[in-house]
């Protein structure tokens, strides 16, 4: 008998020690996706887009990379005030 009938994808994540790991890559995407949503409608180009943020632009890709989970508070900051926005950080 399977083991994982009747549990949700959580429980299989944590059982799998997966639950964090996807999670953050969860959170990094819908951070990419509105960053992404502000640039357009900002009209801002990546080039735009980073010189703004006082970056470069590898460093925007970065940013954007869903994947990419390694990505700072500062960078955050920094992207939000480029497109008009404000970063709020909270703990649950």
């Amino acid at each position: 008998m399977n083991k994982h009938i009747g549990s949700s994808l959580n429980d299989f994540l944590a059982e799998e020690d997966l639950l964090i790991e996807s999670e953050l890559v969860a959170i990094k995407r819908i951070l990419a996706v509105q960053v992404e949503k502000a640039m357009h409608d900002k009209h801002l180009s990546k080039t735009g887009m980073a010189k703004k943020m006082g970056t470069s632009r590898s460093a925007l890709e970065r940013l954007l990379d869903a994947k990419n989970t390694s990505i700072t508070l500062s960078t955050l900051e920094k992207a939000a005030r480029a497109v008009g926005k404000k970063l709020l950080v909270a703990i649950a």
